[in-house]
């Protein structure tokens, strides 16, 4: 069987597995698609908005907001914490959680047909005794100007008076390589109560001693009742 054959069915394989798991947790997934890179001795300034509309006045009128400080303090290791606020629909800012986050990169760009990564994130919310942990796993693949990028994440919630569960979620999105500043991607979400798809841009604009601002924005379209409408999302990473 072809290399790349082979990996496809692994691919698949992993897929079915992951989605044949009973998901209980809710709640939009649309959000950040991890890439399995680790920048050696990088400094991180990140930026996060996600804002979601519905007709329904359940999920309309919702933002949830990161803001991130991370470092590689070890090799092919990147290290991150967050600070998460969030908007209601009364105009509310509430602090909600702290998140500590760390990615591993498993293997050297290039070296296989795939790039390989995990991803482990804790957060513990503000005010709440409810903790939640994920582990993920990160693949990209290079075809010519194309790139595709799957997240496989399974999450656990759990606390006092909270119901612990278990939760999982795919991520997908398949790039195009225009040019440096501009790339088009569509991007693909599923889990319990999201099912969702649209476009994306994003770019990078490098400065002088190795430093970039990365970009991106994308609009995406709820496919089912449980999903919001629309969900906007935006962010910014200024490494250096």
């Amino acid at each position: 069987m072809p290399i790349q054959l082979k990996t496809a069915v692994t691919l698949m394989a992993i897929i079915s597995l992951l989605l044949s798991f009973r998901l209980q947790a809710s709640g939009n997934r649309v959000d950040k698609v991890y890439h399995p890179y680790v920048m050696p001795q990088e400094t991180e300034v990140e930026l996060r908005s996600i804002a979601q509309f519905d007709k329904n006045p359940s999920l309309d009128n919702q933002q949830t907001n990161r803001a991130g400080l991370g470092y590689s303090f070890i090799e092919n290791v990147f290290t991150e914490a967050y600070l998460i606020g969030k908007n209601t629909p009364n105009d509310d800012f509430d602090l909600d959680a702290i998140e500590l986050e760390a990615k591993v990169q498993l293997t050297e760009q290039g070296e296989y047909d795939e790039d390989w990564g995990l991803l482990f994130e804790y957060s513990k919310g503000f005010g709440t005794t409810i903790n939640r942990f994920s582990s993920g796993l990160l693949v990209d693949k290079e075809m010519g100007r194309w790139t595709g990028a799957l997240n496989l994440f399974l999450k656990y919630e759990w606390g006092k008076g909270f119901k612990n569960e278990f939760d999982n979620s795919l991520t997908s999105q398949l790039r195009y390589r225009y040019s440096r500043l501009f790339e088009p991607a569509v991007e693909f979400y599923q889990s319990q109560n999201t099912t969702a798809i649209g476009p994306a841009i994003m770019g990078n604009i490098r400065f002088a001693h190795a430093k970039k601002l990365h970009w991106e924005t994308g609009l995406i379209f709820g496919l089912r009742a449980s999903t919001p409408d629309q969900t906007l999302r935006l962010l910014l990473e200024y490494e250096f």
